[in-house]
């Protein structure tokens, strides 16, 4: 009996995981927002709700029946958008404490993969970014629910908030350099 054929991946899917780049949308005002899809970038250039500041040389064009338009690399908002003081403190998350630190333990300072509260909650600590570091599985382990001073060691840096929105792009691995006079005027 011979094997039914593979049906085709969906065509979708393939678009979907096809590599993204990102661009940098702006405030009206020049100040840095955040990141967005190539898409989405395009959607609000057509929507008049942004035009491009920057293209990226040889940059990729969205065509259709009727129009193409060049992918930017930076897009800037036609109106003020006003961002909100709570939202200047991310959230607490892991992915975000182990950027915050660096992807290093603050007991032994080796490749962190787990985040550990200082005061352990047990201990009446709070889940807030100055109570919790991020940790080797070994030294969280090791600690428990114990406080440091109990245990004799010290934290070799002291746990911060990080504060602004833009926190998470200074700490990107890649930065396009078109951005980099955007993001360095923001700093």
């Amino acid at each position: 009996m011979e094997e039914a054929p593979e049906a085709p991946a969906c065509p979708r899917a393939q678009i979907a995981s096809a590599d993204v780049e990102r661009v940098l949308l702006l405030n009206a005002t020049y100040e840095p927002l955040a990141l967005v899809s190539e898409r989405r970038a395009v959607v609000l250039m057509l929507d008049g709700r942004a035009e491009a500041v920057e293209l990226r040389p040889g940059g990729r064009v969205f065509r259709s029946a009727q129009l193409s338009v060049e992918v930017p690399a930076i897009v800037r908002l036609s109106r003020m958008v006003r961002i909100p003081r709570w939202a200047r403190t991310p959230p607490l998350t892991r992915r975000a404490v182990l950027r915050r630190d660096g992807g290093l333990c603050a007991y032994c300072k080796q490749v962190a993969d787990t985040v550990d509260h200082v005061v352990p909650r047990s201990r009446g600590g709070r889940h807030e970014w100055t109570n919790v570091v991020a940790s080797c599985k070994r030294d969280n382990l090791t600690k428990g629910d114990q406080l440091l001073s109990e245990i004799g060691w010290t934290l070799s840096f002291t746990p911060w908030a990080p504060d602004g929105h833009l926190w998470r792009l200074r700490h990107l691995a890649e930065i396009d350099p078109l951005w980099e006079p955007y993001l360095a005027a923001a700093s």
